[in-house]
């Protein structure tokens, strides 16, 4: 595999109208079209998440290598990394794409990984849930002074989808 000399921080996430992510440990919707997506997006590339959105998933993501933040050294998590401090996960991150040749580093949740980290992520991979819902995890707010919307389709509404989506990527503007 040919060494990535220069990967990015990026986070990807799925939101409502009101920046809503998750309620009660899981995803406030069903949207199969989007974790399809998810997959794409994400797939060979490192995963950095909380242990909140950890425990959320039915099984480690296949694929890519699952790194975990948890406050607690104890921590188990089967087929996945765990650390207790922020920046050891985040440089795990950066060797692992380097070592793997994958150009991305992918945040994927849950909301005070996304508030502590997105100052330092370079590209957004934004599904905005056409729905407001209830929710106690939120994404910050993306200010257009600091990003630029580089891609945008949409709407977007499977079969199965609770919700139509669009999926909008943003770079940062420096």
């Amino acid at each position: 595999m040919p060494m990535s000399t220069n990967p990015k921080l990026c986070a990807v996430v799925a939101m409502d109208n009101n920046n809503v992510i998750g309620r009660d440990g899981d995803l406030p919707w069903r949207l199969p079209s989007d974790l399809k997506h998810f997959k794409r997006v994400t797939l060979g590339k490192p995963c950095l998440m909380g242990r909140k959105t950890w425990e959320s998933l039915p099984f480690p993501l296949p694929g890519r290598p699952n790194l975990v933040l948890s406050r607690n050294a104890d921590y188990l998590a089967e087929g996945a990394e765990v650390f207790t401090d922020l920046h050891a996960m985040i440089g795990q991150g950066f060797e692992l794409a380097g070592k793997s040749g994958v150009d991305e580093i992918m945040l994927i949740g849950g909301g005070q990984l996304y508030a502590s980290l997105l100052p330092h992520c370079e590209r957004l991979y934004v599904t905005q849930v056409d729905t407001e819902v209830e929710g106690d995890a939120v994404f910050p707010e993306i200010s257009r002074d600091d990003w630029q919307m580089s891609s945008k389709e949409g709407p977007i509404q499977g079969p199965k989808d609770d919700h139509a989506f669009f999926i909008t990527v943003f770079d940062r503007v420096h």
